[in-house]
């Protein structure tokens, strides 16, 4: 389990990129690819969830002959305890970014600066009940509601969550006493909860994973991006060309990684004035160019219309950054979040790449931290425009290249999101319901989340995807895996060859392929509002609508954060690796049985493309079969 076939043979990892993969194996530089075989040997006990190193009697490893720890504590609690505080963790990187994205809408307000989005603005005003003066006071008073929900105690409900909310799923977290308190309290009380002898109660804990889920969903993925729309423009329909073959050598090219896009848009518009290109020019480069890479490049390549100057296109997900590294034409990395792999340090190192970080949470250890604070952009942006020239002139011409022009396509399609879409259908789901109605579309799948190299790079992930496309089930993407996916040309219109009759003659009416990309993995929180509109246009709540989700290649505890609002939403998951939980029947029974009498959702469970889309196929045709279409 949780292996890639052949690695000590092939050197490393088997990616569904096969161009990549033939890149990667010919480098001279280590990547994770290459630490795929080292790293073959798994610990059992780990894999279970069953080893609790919570104190100094520990760690504790239950088996059948030592069936609980030394404090007592059974598998049922580690597990339970372990699954709990992951969640929280998760939930916690998600609620740092949407704080911090509320900041800046807030100073973008104080200071009367750029807003690239009024409708937006007054969307999401209208949408939580907020009212100013004018366009910067309702900035403030946007942003002020959302740090005000944030902030509150875990005992004090937010008030938000009902107007972000679909009622009948209100209703049934009310009933089930899920409703969460403030955010950042829940998380705090949670991680409290899941320390050394206090719960033992693994059924509470489960419990308490479904009100993370909840605010976690709401907030951090739902009203990062609507935020986000106001501060960065509207996602907009396009053509886009994405993998290495975004590299232009001729520019000074800043490769960003992490999920808060909106800590550098400063510095993004400071690229392009006068003075500034004026340095580079001086420096021998024809300017800047920003190359996407991780959820922050999808994200700025979901609104790449707005920055076409600037932004080149997004290059690929977490696990090909360090190839893109290694090409040698990459002069800088600005990270500001999680997804930045430790080991592009070495690269770095190697090619004298400079690396800066805007957030200390995100700080690795050859990285130069330069905080990155409102009042005094200017003076920031500089130095660290400054930093990134000097890296330039320095590297240029010192270093090899290895650039790989024919990666990727010419051709995604980019720019999806829940108002660019219902636009695309002319302004309303009528016609996407229409189609599920008639058949012609079976129904929805959201394949999300992140890129692994369990079982391969992407290669689980596209399997599934190839498969549910060929059953007719139109595919809904976000996150780092939508990085595979678009590079290896699903999100091209000529995919829609790829599915079957029905969807195929769908793409090529509409002239869209057969996997849509809504960007980073915040916009699952997308995906969620398209869910719920349709559901509310169909007068029935979420669970009975034909929607599966896959993270078939989850990667981080974010991710389970995600997992346990897809639960609270009352949506089947399907998993290719469990989430440690094995080694507790009862919790592994409440996940992916008894969740469903009480939110509607379960966890599936199965390492194989083909059995896991029959799986999602059958439960799509059950649901169809209960709305009678």
């Amino acid at each position: 389990m949780n292996t890639c076939t052949d690695c000590l043979n092939r050197n490393t990892c088997a990616s569904a990129d096969k161009p990549m993969e033939s890149y990667i194996r010919s480098l001279p530089l280590e990547t994770a690819h290459h630490r795929v075989a080292t790293q073959e040997t798994k610990c059992g006990f780990g894999l279970q969830g069953v080893c609790c190193r919570l104190c100094a009697n520990g760690p504790c490893r239950i088996t059948p002959s030592a069936p609980r720890g030394i404090c007592g504590a059974s598998a049922d609690t580690i597990v339970a305890r372990n699954f709990l505080r992951a969640v929280a963790a998760g939930s916690g990187c998600y609620i740092h970014v949407v704080e911090n994205t509320a900041r800046q809408l807030k100073n973008t307000g104080l200071h009367k600066d750029k807003i690239r989005s009024e409708k937006a603005l007054n969307h999401l005003a209208d949408l939580l009940g907020v009212t100013g003066t004018d366009k910067y006071d309702l900035c403030v008073k946007v942003a002020d509601a959302v740090l005000a929900d944030l902030y509150r105690p875990e005992y004090e409900g937010m008030d938000l969550v009902e107007k972000l909310a679909y009622a009948p799923r209100v209703k049934k977290w009310k009933e089930l006493g899920i409703m969460p308190g403030g955010a950042k309290g829940e998380v705090f009380n949670n991680i409290v909860k899941s320390s050394t002898n206090l719960s033992s109660d693994p059924v509470e804990m489960l419990v308490s994973c479904l009100r993370l889920g909840i605010s976690t969903g709401l907030y951090g993925l739902q009203l990062t991006n609507l935020l986000n729309d106001v501060v960065l423009g509207d996602p907009v329909i396009r053509p886009a060309p994405v993998g290495m073959n975004v590299i232009n050598p001729d520019y000074i090219n800043i490769l960003i990684t992490g999920h808060q896009h909106s800590l550098f848009t400063y510095i993004q518009d400071r690229l392009l004035d006068e003075d500034v290109v004026a340095k580079a020019k001086a420096a021998g480069a024809k300017g800047f160019k920003l190359v996407g890479c991780t959820c922050v490049g999808q994200d700025l390549q979901l609104r790449g219309e707005h920055y076409t100057e600037i932004f080149d296109g997004h290059a690929g997900n977490n696990y090909i950054s360090e190839a893109v590294l290694s090409c040698g034409a990459i002069d800088a990395v600005l990270s500001e979040f999680n997804c930045t792999l430790p080991g592009i340090e070495t690269i770095c190192d190697e090619l004298k790449i400079k690396q800066i970080c805007l957030d200390v949470v995100a700080k690795k250890a050859n990285a130069e931290y330069i905080p990155f604070h409102y009042e005094t952009r200017q003076a920031d942006g500089d130095r660290i425009i400054d930093a990134v020239i000097d890296a330039y002139k320095a590297r240029r011409g010192n270093v090899p290249m290895n650039l790989f022009p024919d990666h990727g396509n010419k051709n995604t399609l980019t720019g999806i999101s829940e108002g660019s879409l219902k636009a695309f259908l002319g302004g309303s789901w009528k016609p996407l319901i229409d189609l599920i109605v008639a058949g012609k579309i079976k129904g929805l799948a959201g394949v999300v989340g992140c890129s692994s190299v369990a079982y391969g790079h992407d290669t689980l992930t596209a399997e599934l995807t190839k498969e549910l496309i060929a059953k007719d089930i139109l595919v809904l993407t976000a996150g780092c895996s939508s990085g595979g996916l678009e590079n290896i040309g699903l999100m091209t219109p000529e995919a829609a060859e790829l599915a079957g009759p029905n969807l195929k003659a769908v793409c090529k009416e509409l002239g869209i392929p057969p996997v849509l990309n809504f960007g980073p993995c915040l916009a699952i929180g997308r995906l969620e509002i398209v869910a719920t509109e349709i559901a509310g246009e169909l007068g029935v709540d979420l669970p009975q609508l034909p929607l599966v989700l896959s993270a078939a290649q989850w990667l981080e505890e974010q991710a389970l954060a995600d997992g346990a609002f897809a639960l609270a939403l009352g949506l089947p998951l399907h998993l290719g690796v469990p989430p440690f939980i094995t080694g507790s029947k009862l919790v592994t029974k409440i996940l992916t049985e008894d969740m469903v009498g009480l939110t509607g959702g379960k966890v599936i469970v199965d390492p194989d493309g083909k059995s896991a889309a029959n799986q999602l196929e059958a439960i799509i045709e059950e649901k169809r079969k209960a709305l009678n279409i």
